[in-house]
């Protein structure tokens, strides 16, 4: 989802204040200027095809075939590369209901994870399932939370590492299970609701809470080893982002718009960096939150905010490599030597990984009704699968783009609402807002 949600009050009026003017002192309101209205956080950076790298062909490696989806983004890096499945859809193999879909109390916002023949979900009422990847058929299902408590709550996720399935919870609660049938390791209660999917790596388990705080886990007992707090915000986007990891260390992002490196073994941070906008045209883009999982290929981080900002930081030295005035809220996709991103504008954006250099820019349908422009399209994605990238609107179409130039190959059916996707063994997942799980082969 891309709504913002919370906003705070003062913001709100604000926001309102600046949009009625002196209507409130009894003004005619004046009639809006002609014109189209853009984007200013779009157009005033450097958007556009470089012709640098207008010749260079867009070579996304060999596809390999990814044994598991074992953690939201693939894995720790957030970086699967280019995965072997299908470019298209058409049939599902299978498909299931995972349980209570996504309502206005209790948005879901935890994604599948695949792992040792198993497709784990949690709806949102916390259920934890476990399917088998042949034909769907449900092994098990449990209870994460008491069925009622004095108030509603929302998010979390599933992680799957070292013979485990850890989960957390709206309620502030992290636990081990056993994958066989769903019985309790441990369980840990944090003092916030997480939102997020845990991050399971170098024997710990991680997981950020609503007030920015991450904290740190022994994997095998539970025992809270150490915390971080960033800036608490009172607004934020629905939803937030798992915290990366690579070689001894857990990149977090925070709704204030930070990212910091921290040591797995104490906490104690390497480089943090802020991609807050330094101009806040309104409230929505005020909102700095990083929702977009940050990525990792080892030597660049690269992290997406809301509020207009695309960074790749220098894994070692936490410098900037580069930076591009473009925001969004869905995971950058990479591949081969280049970055696949979807823009606040629907926008599918190719950059070059090293020096951020933009090959191209497709634009897709941000509305159902493009002349009234209502009935607005949010996007999902992107994912490069078997030599395609593959986006997936909120209005039940596809596209299949061409990596080479960005131009669309193919418009197909899709299931509505897809906010979750996961590819293992060939197989590609889709995860609904209604609480449904495709399989495709």
């Amino acid at each position: 989802m891309t709504f913002p949600r919370h906003i705070a009050p003062a913001v709100l009026a604000a926001s309102l204040l600046l949009s009625t003017g002196c209507t409130w002192f009894g003004e005619a309101e004046p009639p809006p200027l002609p014109g189209e209205r853009i984007s200013v956080l779009l157009y005033e950076g450097d958007l556009q095809p470089d012709p640098q790298v207008a010749g260079e062909p867009v070579s996304l490696g060999a596809a390999v075939r990814n044994s598991a989806w074992s953690q939201a983004g693939g894995g720790p890096l957030h970086a699967v590369g280019h995965v072997e499945g299908p470019s298209t859809i058409g049939r599902a193999a299978w498909n299931v209901d995972i349980g209570s879909s996504a309502g206005s109390r209790r948005p879901l916002l935890s994604g599948p994870v695949v792992a040792d023949g198993r497709v784990f979900t949690m709806d949102s009422k916390f259920r934890v399932s476990a399917y088998g990847v042949d034909k769907g058929k449900r092994l098990w299902r449990v209870e994460r939370e008491p069925v009622k408590r004095d108030w509603e709550a929302f998010g979390g996720g599933l992680a799957f590492a070292g013979g485990k399935l850890y989960v957390s919870t709206g309620y502030g609660r992290l636990a081990a299970m056993n994958p066989e049938d769903g019985t309790a390791i441990w369980q840990h209660d944090l003092p916030g609701p997480v939102r997020a999917a845990p991050l399971v790596m170098d024997g710990m388990i991680f997981a950020v809470t609503v007030d920015n705080q991450l904290f740190a886990l022994d994997a095998e007992t539970g025992e809270r080893k150490w915390r971080h707090a960033g800036f608490a915000e009172t607004a934020m986007l629905l939803g937030a982002a798992a915290p990366a990891g690579i070689d001894g260390a857990v990149i977090v992002p925070y709704s204030s718009g930070e990212i910091f490196a921290l040591r797995t073994s104490d906490g104690r941070p390497s480089w943090s960096d802020n991609l807050a906008a330094v101009r806040r045209v309104d409230a929505a883009s005020a909102l700095a939150d990083i929702r977009a999982l940050p990525v990792t290929d080892g030597a660049l981080v690269y992290a997406i905010s809301h509020s207009g900002r695309t960074v790749a930081i220098d894994m070692r030295t936490g410098a900037r490599a580069w930076e591009r005035n473009v925001g969004g809220v869905q995971t950058p996709w990479i591949a081969g030597a280049w970055l696949f991103m979807v823009s606040n504008e629907s926008q599918i954006i190719a950059l070059s990984r090293r020096e951020g250099k933009v090959r191209w820019i497709a634009q897709l349908d941000r509305f159902e009704d493009p002349e009234d422009k209502e009935n607005p399209i949010h996007w999902y994605g992107p994912a490069v699968i078997g030599g395609t990238i593959l986006v997936f609107g909120s209005h039940g179409k596809a596209v299949a783009l061409d990596p080479a130039d960005g131009s669309i190959k193919e418009t197909f059916r899709s299931p509505d609402d897809v906010m979750a996707i996961a590819v293992a063994d060939g197989t590609l997942y889709l995860q609904t807002e209604d609480a449904d799980l495709y399989a495709y082969r």
